[in-house]
């Protein structure tokens, strides 16, 4: 099974978005946030060679030299999915023979960058949420909503409440 960034990235923000975008319903291209993030995305770093997919699996927004991984957010308000995202990223990469030093996630609008590794323990650990991707991918039903703040900013808000 192919489990992509998005999906590792939903994974942490919640697993009833993952099994929705795996079954290919998705409500991305009109939602207002999303649209502002690909707009940062298109004009920050336009110096650098963007979306490098890698076994179509994989697009990483920008490598520097093959040494260093960027991803590029537009706030913190779900780090540790972005920072597990970047570390599957590195996990991914180094799974392939592709010896990357770090990860960086890159927050243009608060001029912030935060340097991501790749440990022993985070090898079990996405090895582990891999896994998991693949039982709720595989679920007859969606998994149940979570009723978080973060779910009225979501694409699939209306799907899960109205």
């Amino acid at each position: 099974m192919k489990v992509t960034g998005v999906m590792f990235y939903y994974y942490y923000v919640c697993h009833r978005k993952l099994w929705l975008f795996s079954k290919d319903i998705t409500f991305e291209k009109e939602n207002e946030n999303v649209m502002l993030g690909k707009l940062l995305d298109e004009n920050s770093y336009k110096k650098d060679k963007k979306h490098i997919m890698i076994d179509e699996t994989i697009n990483i927004d920008f490598i520097r030299d093959w040494k260093v991984l960027h991803e590029i957010k537009k706030s913190r308000s779900i780090e540790e999915a972005s920072l597990w995202q970047v570390k599957y990223y590195l996990y991914f990469l180094k799974s392939r023979g592709i010896e990357v030093e770090k990860g960086v996630l890159d927050f243009p609008k608060l001029k912030k960058i935060e340097e991501v590794y790749l440990s022993d323990e985070d090898i079990v650990k996405v090895k582990e949420i891999l896994k998991d991707i693949e039982k709720i991918v595989n679920l007859n039903d969606a998994p149940n909503l979570i009723n978080s703040k973060i779910c009225k900013k979501c694409a699939y808000y209306e799907y899960c409440y109205i």
